[in-house]
């Protein structure tokens, strides 16, 4: 009998949820939770995902008995997926009455994911918040709220339209990401964050910008796989055609995890 493949195993950080509905049951828990567009985009590429839930010294699950460089070691890159704003104290600043809900346990959990990660040279793909996220670890900073600070006068959020909220997008000539995209220097995105990269992180560069000079994408220049895009290419399902189609993205994320999986600690 022949032995399949190893299917690739990529790990997904989960939101959280402190104060849950009581119509969902679970009173005076938290839950941990994923939707399941991300999931399912990275497994019609033929990889397996798993949530990886926190690790945290006040949690029953102490590092004492999980730590984060055992998630490191099981899996074969990390996807860091949207929601809560970043906690501003993370980049050397106090919240403004700008800056929605914050989730500080989740905010340390990934810091740590995404280093131990990136230190074990396994790719890693930040979408929306995972985006900032990426910017932050590399010393960066954010704009609590992209009108307020007057970084644009556009809105990147539209609380109706949500997914369906949508803006043209500058490619960065002959960048990597234009190379995914058969050089192509614009496209078309969803749009659903009111936050944004300010001051750029070390050994990043700049892959793409909104028309109103927004950062869309960065790219980690120091070797190794690390992306971030500010949109949400999981919500990019083909069911409206001008968007640019998100599959480039997650292959290329997927390649690399295959690449240094087949290379082991030298890769």
């Amino acid at each position: 009998m022949t032995e399949h493949a190893r299917k690739l195993l990529i790990g997904l950080s989960p939101r959280l949820l402190h104060e849950v509905p009581p119509e969902l049951g679970f009173r005076g828990k938290t839950l941990q939770y994923l939707e399941q567009s991300m999931a399912h985009w990275v497994m019609s590429l033929g990889a397996l995902v798993v949530m990886v839930p926190t690790v945290e010294r006040e949690s029953l699950i102490r590092r004492a008995h999980i730590d984060i460089g055992d998630y490191v070691a099981a899996l074969d890159g990390l996807i860091l997926q949207g929601g809560a704003d970043i906690d501003p104290r993370t980049y050397g600043e106090t919240a403004s009455n700008t800056v929605g809900p914050i989730d500080v346990m989740r905010d340390r959990f990934e810091l740590d994911l995404l280093r131990a990660f990136v230190a074990a040279g396994k790719p890693v793909f930040g979408v929306c918040r995972g985006m900032q996220l990426i910017n932050v670890a590399r010393g960066g900073s954010l704009h609590q709220d992209l009108r307020t600070d007057g970084a644009t006068s556009n809105w990147h959020a539209h609380s109706d339209a949500y997914d369906q909220h949508a803006h043209p997008l500058t490619i960065t000539p002959g960048s990597w990401l234009s190379e995914r995209y058969d050089g192509a220097t614009a496209g078309i995105v969803n749009s659903i964050h009111h936050q944004g990269i300010e001051r750029l992180g070390s050994e990043l560069a700049v892959e793409a910008r909104a028309d109103d000079g927004v950062v869309e994408a960065i790219r980690g220049t120091g070797g190794g796989f690390l992306l971030g895009v500010q949109w949400h290419p999981e919500f990019h399902d083909g069911s409206d055609p001008r968007l640019l189609p998100a599959d480039p993205l997650m292959q290329a994320f997927l390649d690399a995890a295959a690449a240094r999986s087949a290379g082991g600690a030298n890769a």
